[in-house]
């Protein structure tokens, strides 16, 4: 892309506290854009709402006003699927998507959730690599962090979900792009846990408005590591247990970040400065 104005926006459901347009904005300046980036929130107060059966309308008045490209966001990364004319290899794999590039009249999906959670833990867990994890969480989340970690080399990865059909069919959708042999779901997580190295959590326990530990306390020892994609707060329940138990840790602030610079760089055709982003994050939320 040449332009230097570029217009976004997020479509999802009580999205009022999301750094995301902060970030993509100030990066923008930084890089000489006039980027603007407004959200389209189901559930904002005092305004008429809408659901899942109104997304067509939500990105046809996108295009309408000009928009280069939307976030998507709960409950609508699925649904806005067959309402695009092209996805990403990434995205088709997932069969969700966070990311859609609005350009010359088509609508390209993306999933920068995949590819950010596995920058995110090359990064700052580069020894995960060969390990056996277990992911506690198989909805949309769960899928795209399972996705990244069987990318980024996770020999083995055990799926544990509240909901066994959810579980199964998340290990599905990984094994037919893994393989069967590396992606299994598991009903005990005590025993799954017991032969791990690695622990991750993609369910919304730990977040503002759902407080606690996702497993049981005594499953978290000191030779895991632990991952969590809640950052609403940095500082879960979770992460300050693992930290205090001498774990090695991987918040989910990281994954928010390296999303974001994934949609930046498909939206404007530029690379972002990670280092930069992270560190605006980090004032965000101090």
């Amino acid at each position: 892309m040449s332009a230097t104005s570029v217009a976004l926006g997020l479509v999802g459901a009580g999205i009022g506290r999301s750094l995301t347009p902060a970030m993509q904005e100030r990066e923008g300046r930084e890089q000489g854009l006039a980027l603007t980036y407004r959200l389209v929130d189901a559930e904002a107060p005092g305004r008429r709402g809408f659901g899942v059966e109104d997304l067509a309308d939500v990105l046809a008045a996108a295009e309408r006003f000009g928009l280069d490209g939307l976030n998507v966001t709960h409950p609508f990364k699925q649904a806005v699927v067959p309402l695009l004319d092209e996805l990403s290899e990434g995205a088709a794999d997932l069969g969700a998507v966070n990311t859609v590039v609005l350009r010359d009249g088509r609508r390209v999906g993306h999933n920068t959730d995949t590819t950010g959670y596995g920058a995110a833990l090359a990064a700052a867990l580069p020894e995960s690599r060969g390990d056996r994890a277990v992911l506690v969480g198989a909805g949309g989340a769960g899928v795209a962090v399972g996705y990244g970690l069987l990318e980024q080399g996770i020999a083995h990865l055990a799926v544990h979900d509240q909901d066994a059909e959810r579980a199964d069919a998340c290990v599905v959708r990984l094994a037919k792009r893994w393989g069967d042999d590396r992606v299994t779901a598991v009903d005990d997580l005590s025993r799954a846990v017991a032969g791990a190295q690695g622990l991750v959590n993609a369910t919304p326990v730990g977040m503002h408005g759902h407080p606690g530990l996702p497993v049981p306390a005594e499953l978290v020892r000191d030779d895991l590591w632990v991952s969590d994609v809640v950052y609403f707060p940095l500082e879960t329940e979770l992460v300050a247990l693992a930290r205090s138990r001498g774990c090695r840790v991987l918040p989910g602030g990281a994954m928010a970040v390296q999303q974001a610079v994934g949609a930046f760089e498909l939206f404007t055709g530029r690379p972002a400065d990670a280092a930069r982003m992270q560190r605006h994050f980090a004032e965000l939320t101090a």
